[in-house]
């Protein structure tokens, strides 16, 4: 039996990244930390919440890198000389990807509680219909 790959499926003209995008998404998997909820707030609008606890505004960068939304955390050291007795908030620095479709756009973004609140817009495609004449 021959294995059928994605992107060559006879129906799926014009998809060669299909399977270059699935790869990458499965790449881009950070494990568990930080926790973060996607919500769909309406039909072209969503939301990223990351939980980012005990990171300011300046430790937090949020880029898009070749169709990707790229948040980032990392925490600057203090220079006192605390001692802890028990550590059990995490303050290891992070990368959290997401892969974007075309047409989906970062609107804005918002620090809350904690919360790093990341705003996705998707522009819907003008649709065309076109009649080809047969020659």
């Amino acid at each position: 039996m021959t294995k059928l790959a994605l992107g060559s499926h006879p129906f799926l003209l014009g998809f060669d990244d299909l399977e270059r995008l699935v790869e990458r998404t499965a790449k881009s998997d950070a494990g568990g930390y930080p926790p973060y909820n996607i919500e769909q707030l309406g039909e072209t609008a969503y939301r990223i919440t990351l939980a980012v606890a005990g990171f300011a505004e300046d430790d937090l960068a949020i880029t898009v890198e070749d169709k990707q939304l790229v948040v980032r955390g990392r925490q600057v050291d203090p220079e006192d000389n605390r001692v802890f007795l028990h550590r059990g908030i995490a303050a290891r620095q992070f990368q959290r990807t997401f892969v974007l479709a075309d047409g989906v756009d970062v609107t804005g973004a918002r620090m809350e509680n904690g919360l790093l609140h990341v705003e996705l817009s998707r522009s819907l495609p003008e649709q065309i219909i076109r009649k080809i004449d047969i020659s």
